[in-house]
């Protein structure tokens, strides 16, 4: 009875268009006094548990990093590095702004701050330059994904603390997943731009310039190699990483790049403190909602009722593909992953497939969830920078959909992709 209540419940607060964290905490409430099974005081406890965790505050910082470079030259030099290395090809300002988010997710963590960010630059250029308005923001929008594959990302620290699995070996895995949908998405963009005849630009970089560009842009590539070699290297932990990556950052663009004042920090602040407490209200209420239905045995029943489906490795997994990309259709991608990850996670082993793997299967999972209607975050940011309705640009996004879930396919039945770094 308590999960059905629990899922009823939380389909009607979505469907009113309830925010996902009030939804995930008000279907919780819901439950605890339709069934009395749970004390009254269960939220609250649950909440508060969910929150208290060393590795858990490099959210914030992270969160803090991406907004401190989205007020800097950061974006813009990365912007310079990859128009030297691909801008002669055709579709070069496409190209460009998938390399740029790459770049820049390495940066971000986040897929919102990476549309936001390349997308605030490179939208306006391209129409500038002849693109079609819907193409040139769906571009931005699909490679903002990266923002979450490419490490540091919120969503890989999420899957390490709802399933106690290294948040460093998370980080590493990520890569490899996000050449390959970086790739996937170059060859669309590569092959829509020829058919259409956007050019790249006239001059091809020489040694020199390419030289000058990485030179130029040399502060800003130091970020990862700090926060992942710190990590792997075993130097420092995530949180720990997290806050060097915001010191970094305020030293290269206060003192070296001088682009970054005091009204800057301030609202890099308030902005980090508002995305700080949507999140966590998502992963507090999230977790919550995830101890009553594991106290239900929910985990049990699905990997029963699924494996009895088929016993195929193949099918199973293909079919938690479908479930991740249903819900990343109408479900916040934290939110899911908080949610699922421990359901999901013994199927996926039962496939041969290990905790790290898995991972990173759900995180391409539900970036994939960004660029759906009728909850896809970086779908609207995109639509509103480039000024092109949401129908148009969810068209625009067909051929990037379909190279999405070939890279997912990809990532889900090839483990070296994730795993080659690690072994």
């Amino acid at each position: 009875m308590a999960t059905g209540v629990l899922f009823i419940s939380l389909a009607v607060f979505l469907l009113l268009s309830v925010p996902i964290g009030y939804s995930l905490g008000l279907s919780v409430v819901c439950t605890m006094i339709f069934t009395g099974d749970f004390p009254m005081t269960f939220l609250v406890q649950k909440m508060f548990g969910a929150l208290n965790s060393f590795t858990l505050l490099a959210v914030p910082f992270f969160v803090l990093a991406g907004e401190l470079m989205q007020r800097g030259l950061i974006a813009k030099k990365l912007l310079n590095l990859s128009k030297s290395l691909i801008g002669h090809l055709p579709g070069g300002l496409a190209l460009i702004s998938i390399i740029t988010s790459l770049f820049y997710g390495a940066l971000s963590g986040a897929a919102a701050a990476t549309v936001s960010a390349v997308g605030g630059l490179m939208i306006p250029a391209m129409k500038d330059d002849g693109y079609d308005a819907p193409f040139a923001t769906a571009v931005c929008t699909s490679a903002g994904c990266l923002g979450v594959m490419i490490p540091p990302s919120v969503s890989f620290i999420m899957y390490g603390i709802a399933t106690n699995t290294s948040v460093g070996d998370l980080f590493i895995a990520g890569i490899g997943a996000g050449f390959v949908f970086a790739g996937g998405l170059i060859i669309v963009s590569l092959i829509i731009s020829m058919k259409r005849g956007y050019r790249g630009v006239e001059k091809r970089a020489s040694i020199k310039d390419v030289g000058m560009a990485v030179w130029d842009a040399k502060w800003s590539l130091m970020v990862p190699v700090i926060v992942l070699g710190g990590i792997y290297g075993g130097f420092v932990t995530p949180t720990e990483a997290s806050v060097i990556a915001v010191v970094w950052t305020l030293v290269v663009e206060c003192f070296i790049h001088r682009e970054l004042n005091i009204t800057g920090i301030v609202e890099s602040l308030q902005q980090t403190v508002l995305t700080s407490a949507r999140i966590f209200i998502v992963i507090a209420t999230a977790i919550a909602l995830g101890q009553i239905i594991t106290l239900q045995n929910v985990p049990d029943r699905l990997v029963s009722f699924i494996s009895g489906i088929s016993s195929s490795p193949v099918i199973i997994m293909l079919i938690i593909n479908v479930i991740m990309l249903i819900l990343g259709c109408f479900m916040d991608g934290l939110a899911a992953i908080t949610i699922m990850a421990p359901l999901l996670l013994p199927l996926a082993t039962y496939c041969g497939i290990s905790a790290i793997q898995f991972g990173v299967i759900m995180v391409v999972n539900t970036s994939i969830g960004f660029l759906t209607p009728p909850v896809g975050v970086s779908l609207y940011i995109g639509s509103q920078i480039g000024k092109v309705s949401v129908e148009k640009v969810a068209r625009a996004l067909v051929p990037f959909y379909i190279v999405c879930i070939i890279s997912l396919m990809f990532i889900t039945f090839v483990p070296a992709i994730s795993l080659f770094l690690l072994n």
